[in-house]
């Protein structure tokens, strides 16, 4: 076999690891080092990269930002901003047809910009408010689709784990990439909630409504979310006003939350500790992962299959949007059976080489934000996609009185209305870069 063919099989092989059950980072170290051992004919370079890879991966600086923002969502999670996000959104949307579940991906979004994690917000506000959802009468369909689409807004509305790990990989600017995913973020969780409100009108028995609140008690509800809107600025603001990194952000961040939480009487020695372990547990899977993909992505860059898939697209003078449209497509596909970060780490290597050497109208930077937000969404879709979307089995394993069918069935608005937003922001690029060219 030549060195291409090599690369090429290494994806079936690739697959069948994690149909067996294989955790996906052992499973790219594995091909990885194989691939590497077939394509040199030597165990010389493979034991090399194992000493080499080791260090600069674990003593990068620019992955300290996630185990910050990580812990950032614990601490909020301690706090109680999620119980007051939900509560404000309640008593402003509650009244309304299906108002309650649009006050669920309202809370999701709050708590996605101030967590970064999509598993995180669909676990922490399916806490709070699933057992609302089912008192004011909603189906287990709509409910568990609900929280399983809002969750998804933690890795869209920055800070995004994910989006830092692309910024990484793409060699872009982070702070640049988070202010692209706002406008994305927001179309996204109105989107949820047109969803929302026509899936109520065509099946009005699976929804009740709450009782109208008065306006006192709205702005009371709304005042008490003045912490997770004063981090938010703070992180958020002081990264494009140049007080800091993002990574110092993500610090200023942890650290507010943290306050937040001892301030609540959330957070003492017990939560602490608790929290620093989740936090270095959730770490270790990400970093991991992370350090498999380097040695797979490694061995496909010997085995020339990047180089010679960029060589022969560009080669063919194919559309440049229909090989868009295709990538797109196949993450689709890819998020029925894998995790978003798996997919952004073994696909952009081979993608971004093939993409950025088309001509789409924007310059390299422009293309590579635009790219990295599209991506981001059509992944983001991938955890919601049966039959292994990672947020469907997270919400239903919390109620486990709706089948997994009935969950599936409830999220079908909610990937109908994603599908619609990718199409409008492939065709509009200029959605997402408006506020990167205002700002920069």
């Amino acid at each position: 076999m030549t060195n291409l063919e090599i690369g090429i099989a290494s994806f079936p092989v690739l697959l069948a690891l994690i149909f067996l059950r294989i955790p996906i980072g052992l499973a790219m170290l594995l091909c990885g080092l194989v691939g590497m051992w077939l394509v040199t004919g030597s165990t010389v370079p493979m034991l090399s990269k194992l000493k080499s890879e080791t260090f600069s991966t674990f003593s990068s600086y620019s992955l300290s930002i996630i185990p910050l923002f990580l812990l950032m969502g614990q601490f909020a999670s301690l706090g109680g901003m999620s119980q007051s996000l939900f509560k404000a959104a309640q008593t402003w949307l509650g009244h309304r047809r299906g108002g309650v579940a649009m006050a669920a991906i309202g809370a999701c979004a709050g708590f996605g910009a101030i967590c970064g994690s999509s598993l995180a917000t669909a676990a922490t506000m399916a806490q709070v408010a699933l057992p609302e959802l089912r008192r004011y009468g909603y189906s287990g369909a709509l409910a568990t689709g609900t929280l399983a689409a809002g969750g998804t807004l933690g890795i869209l509305i920055p800070p995004s784990v994910v989006l830092v790990i692309y910024a990484i990989l793409a060699e872009q600017n982070i702070a640049k990439l988070f202010l692209a995913a706002f406008v994305p973020g927001i179309l996204a969780a109105i989107g949820y909630m047109i969803a929302i409100s026509i899936y109520v009108r065509l099946n009005p028995e699976s929804a009740g409504s709450s009782a109208r609140a008065p306006y006192g008690e709205r702005f009371r509800a709304l005042a008490d979310v003045w912490p997770v809107v004063l981090i938010f600025l703070a992180v958020v603001g002081g990264i494009y006003f140049g007080w800091f990194t993002p990574t110092e952000g993500a610090a200023v961040g942890a650290a507010g939350t943290g306050l937040v939480a001892w301030f609540n009487g959330g957070l003492n020695r017990s939560t602490f500790i608790q929290s620093i372990l989740a936090t270095a547990s959730a770490t270790g899977m990400i970093f991991f992962i992370v350090f498999g993909a380097a040695f797979y992505n490694s061995f496909l860059a010997l085995s020339q299959l990047p180089q010679e898939a960029a060589a022969y697209i560009s080669g063919q003078g194919f559309n440049p949007w229909i090989v868009m449209v295709a990538i797109l497509i196949l993450y689709l596909l890819l998020g029925c059976v894998m995790d978003s970060l798996s997919m952004i780490l073994l696909t952009i290597p081979i993608f971004y080489p093939i993409v950025i050497t088309l001509d789409y109208g924007l310059s390299p930077e422009e293309f590579s934000i635009w790219f990295g937000i599209l991506v981001l969404i059509v992944v983001e879709v991938g955890l919601i996609t049966p039959p292994v979307g990672m947020n469907l089995f997270v919400i239903n394993s919390m109620d486990r009185s709706t089948p997994i069918i009935q969950t599936y069935r409830g999220v079908v608005p909610f990937v109908i209305s994603d599908i619609i937003r990718t199409i409008v922001l492939t065709a509009f690029p200029v959605i997402s870069l408006f506020m990167v060219r205002w700002l920069y």
